[in-house]
């Protein structure tokens, strides 16, 4: 069975960092570029980054929102979000997906994506 499966996620206060992981079942994740998003109650599901493949250079991508706090990363049929200095914004269930290869420029809106997990909840509060 095809799948990606998050986990990682819980309560952390404010300040505090979490490392979500994302892994694929299934099938190799190689050739795919991994986008993480996440979406908060009431809100509209948002790009919060995206790594290239290994043969895309495995260049990074991150919202402005998160940029210099999260770190993403990959490693075998595994991607890492590193979650630090996390704010109660943050608070959301987390996704990861894939797309071929390469995150487009509409990457953010994660609608090239596909074979999405079932999410992690991440809540940011004292």
């Amino acid at each position: 069975q095809v799948q990606l499966v998050e986990s990682g996620g819980g309560l952390v206060q404010p300040g505090g960092s979490l490392r979500l992981s994302c892994a694929a079942h299934g099938f190799g994740l190689d050739t795919y570029a991994v986008g993480w998003f996440r979406q908060a109650p009431g809100k509209e599901r948002e790009g919060v980054s995206c790594i290239n493949s290994r043969s895309r250079n495995l260049r990074t991508y991150y919202a402005e929102s998160v940029k210099d706090r999260f770190t993403i990363s990959r490693a075998g049929d595994t991607a890492y979000l590193q979650m630090n200095s996390l704010k109660p914004e943050d608070t959301a269930v987390y996704y990861c997906a894939v797309d071929w290869a390469l995150c487009d420029t509409n990457w953010p809106d994660g609608t090239d994506f596909g074979s999405w997990g079932q999410g992690t909840q991440v809540t940011v509060s004292s």
